[in-house]
């Protein structure tokens, strides 16, 4: 089976993690060793989190990045949305390419694909950030 979300989704909700379980400015590359990313990736996975402004960012000597609101404030799914574009389990209901699939109206399979979709949007939607760090403030993720 294919999988359903992307390394850059599982790892995006890693880093926000890591974000949020450490106080004031990190370091990227603190946040790629512990997380075991490549930080020309996380890079990349940053910089869309920092557009969304689920991120802030400081340049400098003390600078780096952090969470812009308290952990409890953001959904997986948000985060996730954020990086995937969109939450789809397949790509016949990915309205963001402005196209729509050419059997939609005669495929027996749609309404099941939909209904998965609204539950994954339900579920991602109702758990916070807060329940990957947990009630000590440590990284317990696991994606």
């Amino acid at each position: 089976m294919a999988e359903m979300f992307s390394t850059k989704g599982r790892y995006a909700l890693r880093t926000m993690a890591d974000l949020g379980s450490h106080e004031g400015w990190v370091s990227l590359g603190d946040v790629a060793e512990r997380q075991d990313i490549s930080r020309k990736y996380l890079e990349q996975i940053i910089s869309l989190l920092v557009k969304a402004k689920l991120v802030e960012s400081q340049r400098g000597k003390k600078g780096g990045y952090r969470l812009a609101r308290p952990a409890d404030e953001y959904t997986l799914g948000e985060i996730l949305r954020a990086v995937e574009g969109n939450l789809a389990p397949v790509s016949c209901l990915d309205c963001t390419s402005g196209e729509l699939c050419p059997k939609i109206e005669s495929c027996t399979t749609v309404d099941i694909w939909r209904d998965l979709g609204k539950v994954t949007s339900a579920f991602l939607d109702s758990k916070t950030l807060a329940d990957l760090i947990g009630p000590d403030g440590s990284d317990s993720c696991a994606v």
